[in-house]
């Protein structure tokens, strides 16, 4: 331990030179660093200039359209990764044009070694990270924080994201109609995208300049490269470094009224309930509509979410209940809106931003969906967001039928976001739970929140809560600051949490109440030549401690993570670490079915860990994590192992296993549980996909399959057929558990 210790002491002051060379964020007004001068708009951003279509675009990725002829071509990309800063290494151009319905997009990506291709997947909303990708964001407002993504790979996969506050919420489920065609040559390849104006959300007439970037993945190189530039620390949701584009008409959205019905038909057998299957059908329907160009209302009458994947089942050795996130479309379109909390730090271990699950405000899971995943009937509900006056605004309410074992009640949240200087917002947000059968059940959550930027890259984050709860009259409270500085050498993010002995958020997800927390995350990323010439491009020494006390001070948990990990110029990485930890529980824990209970106290002990992550990018890739040390009165040896086996861009075979071995230091309290699962997704073509996940979990000695048949017969409009299968394994008296769904769904645009 003292080795890991003396490592990263070592490794911090070795670099600490280099931070005074470090370019932590480039003025977006900066000259290129070679080659011709770009066009630049008046406020010093980059320039590209969408010009008229006079005649058809056929949108096939041959490029030999009249209207390309005529185009002017920008180019000129920087690198991102891995030498930031420096011209990239293979040329990019891209060319945009417009008709009266429709942006065009089209890109020439040159590549030396054109025969080295990196395509490994097809899927709609692939990981443009793993293999050769382009990107472009467009933010329609031109508020430098909001934008929607359109990415491609080298087989004209799709995948779009929604983008709010530059990144601190990424939704990768937002879907919208657009069309891509790409072509290899010698070369290089080609691509060419068709987004139509009323998949977007603009004010006609208001906003004559939009906001947009370009990237581009080069994936034998792990290079990354920019039209814009952006410094490593960000990513292509850092829009307030963005490009500006111009030339486009007095463009309209159009009316955007979607109709989406769907038809349901399913045989379901519950687990242990006979065998005898319950057949039933059911119908419903989605309304999208364009009440104002910037502002849209979704509306849903008897939604169903039958072919949402099924969660994924996990070993938890914590006091706190299993975190699962939101997978239902209706609730992720636009959620970036109510989220509330600060700016997500660039990990690169884990780079979709996650939430705070200390105290997560809105975690609309809390709606029509038991603790256990059962799900609670819902009668409709509407959703409206978009822009008003200048403000960013989302009303979300529900419906929900009572059952059993769930009355009526009706679900509301209201958000408002405004803009002020340059990077900063200020907000409001109001939560409710309200029985519709008595006037007396009821939470409230309400308060007010600000995300203030200062010198470019420090965010200052902070809200302040109340909650309403009858029978309560004090504690009702939670409030949270934080500072965060993200630079391409040091990063630091240090705050602190409070939240009330009886603070009652029931539409969110937290994990302590009557406690106060310190958290710290810092480190820094020095690149030494020598390192990068033995296959290592970066070094990244850190910290991430939380520290956890009740209300008079005392401490009631912590978690120290001390690690140091070593990215690899190929994209793998490995991670070594050390973290003290400890919990107070106040309840008896039991943590496998066959060994006795922990007693309420407080549990102190270490872990060792190590971390391997491979190429990614390869047929073949694996990762694994190894934890020895401590675990609340005894000892563990855990190890998380998964191999990824990609044959084609047709094909991904997971397998994994996440096991744990423990004693907890008395007799016959010694256990081993796990999760085994093996994930498999077939793309017959870009619309058409066949996904399965089957999970078997030891302890429980439960087997559950779900499998996945989507047709996508015409734009968001979905074909599935859904089987779900349930086994208890160790019981011969219990039948499975299974159902069939099939459900149809037409999306009809005016």
């Amino acid at each position: 331990m003292h080795k890991l210790i003396t490592l990263i002491l070592t490794l911090v002051l070795a670099a600490v030179p280099v931070f005074a060379q470090q370019q932590e964020i480039r003025d977006p007004a900066a000259p290129p660093a070679a080659g011709a001068v770009p066009a630049r708009s008046p406020d010093g951003r980059l320039l590209v200039l969408a010009i008229e279509a006079t005649t058809a675009v056929k949108v096939d990725g041959a490029l030999d359209d009249e209207v390309w002829r005529r185009a002017e071509a920008v180019s000129g990309f920087i690198q991102s990764e891995p030498n930031d800063g420096k011209p990239a290494t293979e040329r990019t151009e891209v060319r945009l044009a417009y008709d009266r319905n429709t942006l065009y997009v089209a890109a020439v990506c040159h590549d030396s070694q054109a025969g080295l291709r990196v395509v490994n997947d097809i899927r709609e909303d692939f990981r443009s990270g793993d293999q050769d990708s382009f990107e472009v964001i467009i933010d329609t407002f031109a508020d430098r924080r909001n934008g929607f993504v359109f990415m491609t790979n080298r087989e004209a996969a799709r995948a779009d994201q929604q983008v709010a506050n530059e990144g601190r919420e990424i939704n990768t489920n937002w879907d919208a109609v657009w069309f891509v065609r790409t072509r290899e040559s010698a070369e290089g390849w080609t691509i060419e995208m068709a987004i139509p104006f009323r998949s977007l959300r603009f004010e006609r007439g208001v906003q004559d300049v939009w906001g947009v970037n370009f990237s581009r993945r080069i994936r034998k190189k792990n290079e990354t490269d920019f039209w814009a530039p952006v410094p490593r620390a960000y990513s292509l949701s850092r829009l307030s470094l963005a490009g500006n584009l111009s030339g486009l008409p007095s463009v309209a959205p159009g009316r955007n009224l979607r109709v989406k019905p769907y038809v349901l038909g399913r045989s379901v057998r519950a687990t242990g309930a006979g065998t005898a299957f319950d057949k039933d059908g059911d119908i419903g329907l989605d309304i999208k509509y364009g009440v104002t160009p910037s502002l849209t209302l979704d509306g849903t009458v008897n939604p169903d979410f039958a072919q949402v994947e099924a969660d994924e089942l996990t070993v938890n050795l914590t006091q706190f209940s299993t975190f699962y996130p939101e997978k239902r479309d209706f609730f992720l379109e636009n959620s970036g809106i109510f989220y509330v909390g600060d700016a997500a730090r660039n990990n690169r271990v884990n780079p979709t931003p996650t939430p705070d699950e200390d105290l997560l405000l809105f975690h609309s899971r809390r709606i029509g969906l038991r603790d256990d995943g059962t799900p609670i009937p819902i009668y409709g509900g509407a959703r409206l967001t978009g822009r008003a006056a200048g403000v960013d605004v989302g009303l979300l309410s529900l419906q929900v039928q009572d059952t059993a074992k769930t009355p009526n009640n009706n679900y509301t949240v209201l958000r408002a976001r405004r803009n002020v200087w340059r990077g900063s917002d200020i907000g409001a947000i109001f939560l409710t739970r309200q029985s519709t059968d008595k006037g007396g059940d009821y939470n409230r959550v309400y308060g007010l929140d600000a995300n203030i930027r200062f010198f470019g890259n420090t965010d200052w984050n902070s809200y302040l809560i109340r909650t309403a709860t009858p029978g309560f009259t004090s504690g009702q409270y939670a409030w949270r600051t934080s500072l965060n500085r993200e630079g391409n050498f040091l990063h630091v993010k240090g705050g602190f949490m409070s939240v009330g002995d009886h603070f009652n958020d029931e539409i969110g997800y937290y994990r302590r109440t009557g406690a106060e927390k310190w958290f710290l995350d810092t480190g820094i990323r020095p690149r030494p030549k020598s390192w990068q010439q033995r296959g290592v491009r970066e070094i990244h020494p850190h910290v991430v401690w939380s520290y956890y006390t009740d209300l008079s001070g005392r401490m009631i948990g912590k978690r120290l993570h001390n690690g140091v990990t070593f990215f690899f110029n190929n994209g793998g990485y490995t991670e070594l670490s050390w973290n003290p930890e400890f919990n107070e529980i106040t309840a008896p824990l039991k943590l496998a079915s066959k060994v006795p209970s922990i007693r309420p106290g407080g549990y102190d002990w270490d872990e060792y860990q190590v971390r391997f992550n491979s190429d990614a990018s390869r047929v073949i890739s694996f990762n694994v994590t190894g934890i020895v040390g401590g675990l609340w009165t005894g000892t563990q040896r855990s190890v998380s192992l998964g191999v990824t086996v990609r044959p084609t861009y047709k094909l991904r075979v997971n397998v994994a296993v996440n096991r744990t071995a423990a004693d907890l230091g008395v007799p016959n309290t010694d256990f081993v549980t796990g999760v085994w699962s093996m994930r498999t997704n077939y793309s017959f073509t870009t619309n058409m996909f066949l996904d399965s996940l089957l999970q078997f979990d030891q302890d429980k000695h439960r087997f559950n399959a779900n499998v996945r048949f989507n047709f996508i017969h015409h734009p968001l409009s979905d074909l599935y057929l859904v089987y779900n299968e349930q086994q208890i394994t160790n019981s011969s008296v219990i039948n499975p558990g299974r159902s069939v769904i099939v459900k149809f769904t037409r999306m009809m645009a005016f």
